[in-house]
């Protein structure tokens, strides 16, 4: 093999195919999108999915399983990775924790698990903590903070927003901020009537 033929017939700077300027070129007339149909109008688009109307492969292949998509993701991490990881009097939190790469990847949720030996004091701040967790976690000295978690789908409101709360004795604060009526004001007599 030659080195002049390594890029033989190997065009870098491909032209774009000019389409649309007359019958010269071989693609004039209908710019080669045929003459009727569907891909032939301006602003067509086909699925991937679609089959000619035949029933897509997706929807022909059996599904098995169970897939809960509202689901909340929920980390975990055990007090014996805590132990190890962190030096005592340290400060746990799921951004220490990701840059120990213990709790790394996408989740809502941080729960930690009392699973091991704790004998040194952590301030650790997560979403969820197990009992034992929180035994342990205080027996070694440290503290647990409970972080807010995200607004379960349940109690979201139109729009994504969590719902109002409805207040307590509605009728009764209702009844008290009304305004007292005025009393009626009798007409004087006027002289010369």
């Amino acid at each position: 093999m030659n080195l002049t033929d390594v890029h033989f017939g190997v065009s870098k700077h491909k032209r774009r195919k000019r389409i649309g300027r007359g019958p010269g070129s071989g693609w004039g007339k209908t710019a080669a999108r045929g003459e009727k149909g569907q891909r032939s109008r301006a602003g067509h688009s086909i699925s991937l999915a679609f089959q000619g109307g035949a029933m897509p492969m997706v929807r022909r292949v059996p599904k098995r399983g169970f897939n809960n998509r509202g689901a909340l993701v929920v980390k975990t991490i055990n007090v014996s990775d805590l132990e190890n990881a962190f030096e005592a009097g340290a400060e746990v939190t799921p951004a220490t924790l990701k840059e120990h790469s213990l709790a790394k990847g996408r989740y809502d949720e941080l729960k930690v698990l009392g699973d091991g030996a704790l004998t040194k004091a952590f301030r650790v701040s997560a979403h969820r903590f197990s009992k034992t967790a929180i035994e342990k976690i205080e027996k070694a000295g440290g503290t647990v903070m409970t972080l807010p978690g995200k607004t379960p789908p349940a109690e979201k409101g139109a729009g994504g927003r969590p719902k109002p709360k409805r207040a307590v004795n509605a009728p009764a604060a209702a009844a008290k901020t009304e305004p007292e009526e005025a009393p009626a004001v009798e007409d004087s007599p006027t002289d010369g009537a």
